[in-house]
C-alpha cells in the first residue's frame, strides 16, 4: 500500500471513490439541457431540476465506483497506474464493498429516477435505462464496452446527448432543435475528458489488453481526435450565435476559448502523468463552458 493510500481513510476515502473532479460531467449536461428548454423563460422548474441533477451526480458516482472494482479486477489498475489512486487497486476497501456501494448508488438513482418517469414518462424511462446500464457495462460484464473502442461513442451518447434531452424533455415535455445542438457540444467536451485520461494510460491499457479507442488510434490520432471534440464544441456555439438561435448573449461560451486553445496546445505535447493536469483542466473546460453555455440559452 502506497503512502497516498494510508494517508486515506475513513468518509475520504469514498470521496476519493466518487472522484469529485468527475463530477462536473453529470452537472453540465442537466445546466445545458435546462438552458435549452426554457431558452428565454428566465424560470426554473425546480421540482424537476432538483431531482434530476441528483439522479445525474448518483449515475456519475455509480460509474466511478463500478470502473474502480472492475479495472481492478480486470488488471488495468496495477502499481503502474498513472492517474490518481483507485481506491480498490490501493487496497483502502476490498472489492466487494467497491460493489456494493455501486449498487447502492445505482439504486438511489433508480429511486429518484421512478419520480423523473412518473414526469416524463417512457422516454425518460428509457434514456434512466440506458445511463445506468452504460455506467455499469462500460469497464463491468461479459463484454465492456471501454475494453473494444467505443467509450468514446458510448460517452458522448449517454453523458452528453441523452443527458441534456433527457432534462429538457423533463422541463417541456418536447425536444427542439436547440436541445439537440446544444447536447453536441456537452458530447464533445465531456467525451474530452475520457480521451485525456485514455491518452495517459495508453501504455498501461495495452499491455493488460483493454483496447480504448486510444490504443486503436494511438497518441497522434488520440491528439487529433482531442482537437477536433474541443474544436467541435466552440464550432456549434457559434452557429448557434450566428444564425441568431441563441440570441444576444451566445457569445459567453467563447469567454472559455483561452482555456480551450491551451488545453489543445498542452495535450498535443505531453504525455504520461503529466498529462493528469490537463485532465483536471478539461474537466474545469467542461463545467465553465456548460455554465456559460446554459446561461446564454437561459438569457436568450
Amino acid at each position: 500500500m502506497s503512502a497516498a493510500a494510508v494517508a486515506v481513510s475513513g468518509p475520504r476515502v469514498w470521496l476519493l471513490a466518487a472522484r469529485p473532479a468527475t463530477l462536473p460531467a453529470a452537472v453540465v449536461p442537466v445546466i445545458v439541457g435546462t438552458g435549452a428548454a426554457l431558452h428565454g423563460t428566465h424560470s426554473f422548474n425546480l421540482p424537476v431540476l432538483i431531482p434530476t441533477l441528483l439522479a445525474a451526480l448518483l449515475i456519475q458516482i455509480g460509474t466511478n465506483f463500478a470502473n474502480d472494482v472492475f479495472d481492478f479486477r480486470r488488471g488495468a489498475d496495477t502499481a503502474e497506474r498513472l492517474g490518481p489512486l483507485r481506491v480498490t487497486q490501493g487496497g483502502l476497501v476490498t472489492p466487494q464493498q467497491v460493489l456494493v456501494a455501486t449498487f447502492i448508488t445505482f439504486g438511489l438513482a433508480l429511486l429518484i429516477g421512478l419520480y423523473l418517469v412518473a414526469i416524463g414518462g417512457w422516454p425518460i424511462l428509457a434514456i434512466g435505462v440506458v445511463c445506468l446500464l452504460s455506467g455499469l457495462l462500460y469497464t463491468g460484464g461479459p463484454w465492456p464496452f471501454g475494453y473494444h473502442g467505443l467509450g468514446d461513442m458510448v460517452c458522448f451518447l449517454t453523458f452528453g446527448v441523452l443527458a441534456v434531452l433527457g432534462t429538457a424533455y423533463l422541463h417541456t415535455l418536447s425536444i427542439t432543435r436547440l436541445d439537440v445542438w446544444a447536447s453536441i457540444p456537452v458530447g464533445c467536451l465531456v467525451t474530452a475528458i475520457l480521451i485525456v485520461n485514455n491518452l495517459r494510460d495508453i501504455d498501461t491499457d495495452r499491455r493488460v489488453g483493454k483496447r480504448t479507442l486510444a490504443v486503436i488510434l494511438g497518441r497522434t490520432g488520440t491528439r487529433i481526435e482531442y482537437g477536433v471534440c474541443v474544436g467541435v464544441a466552440y464550432l456549434v456555439a457559434i452557429g448557434l450565435g450566428v444564425t441568431g438561435t441563441v440570441g444576444l448573449w451566445w457569445w459567453l461560451p467563447l469567454l472559455s476559448l483561452p482555456l480551450a486553445i491551451w488545453l489543445v496546445r498542452y495535450v498535443s505535447q505531453t504525455e504520461g502523468r503529466p498529462l493528469n493536469q490537463a485532465l483536471k483542466r478539461t474537466g474545469q473546460l467542461h463545467l465553465v463552458f456548460g455554465l456559460l453555455f446554459g446561461a446564454a440559452m437561459w438569457l436568450g
